[in-house]
């Protein structure tokens, strides 16, 4: 099983909804997923809930008490956790130390690259990250095409010195469709296929499978 959380401390930077574009996607892809919230918020819980029987399965796990992390059932391929926006001390250890690579989406904004920033900082000093164990990935997320803020989005990737795995645009089918329990790989329609090809470097960085899917 390979595990892939996706955190970072500031909240509303889009973790939740990258976390059910993963896990959907790769159940799209016949894979099979599981999805652990361990966000007291509950956002994907509540958006498993919602999904509609004939959709792609994912299994559900609710992982917001820390006697609840690793417990997933036997079978499960990929297991992607939404992890909560406070993650810190022992809870980030834990989460930690039960992935393989972790996703931190930021929007283009000063206050999600500055809590970025110290995000990144901080879980630099959890052993796993510091032997080299766990794969850092960045998400430039809700992007808006021609916007100023992207230029200091830029100038921070520069900074640290790490590009993001890709620039997804903000569109409001995300939410929209979540409201179902859906998500834009649900859908097959022409008009959603861009929004799809954009998680491609996504996909690509955290699987073994080096076609196209969409």
């Amino acid at each position: 099983m390979k595990t892939i959380l996706i955190a970072n401390q500031k909240g509303g930077c889009g973790k939740t909804i990258t976390a059910i574009s993963l896990a959907t996607a790769l159940a799209q892809k016949g894979y099979k997923v599981a999805l652990a919230d361990a966000d007291p918020q509950k956002s994907s819980l509540h958006w498993l809930k919602q999904r509609p029987a004939e959709a792609a399965f994912i299994e559900s796990l609710d992982w917001r008490s820390d006697k609840s992390f690793g417990k997933s059932p036997k079978g499960i391929e990929y297991l992607i956790i939404d992890a909560p926006g406070a993650l810190s001390g022992e809870s980030a250890e834990q989460l930690i130390a039960e992935a393989d690579a972790i996703i931190t989406p930021l929007q283009p904004s000063f206050f999600d690259i500055d809590s970025t920033r110290r995000f990144l900082k901080h879980i630099q000093d959890i052993k796993r990250i510091r032997k080299g164990k766990v794969h850092i990935h960045l998400l430039a997320n809700r992007v808006k095409a021609n916007s100023a803020s992207n230029k200091d989005m830029q100038a921070f990737f520069d900074k640290v010195g790490q590009s993001p795995l890709a620039w997804i645009s903000e569109r409001s089918a995300y939410a929209q469709l979540a409201q179902q329990g859906l998500n834009v790989f649900d859908k097959p329609q022409k008009i959603y296929l861009a929004m799809q090809n954009q998680w491609q470097p996504v996909l690509n960085a955290i699987i073994d499978d080096p076609s196209n899917w969409f």
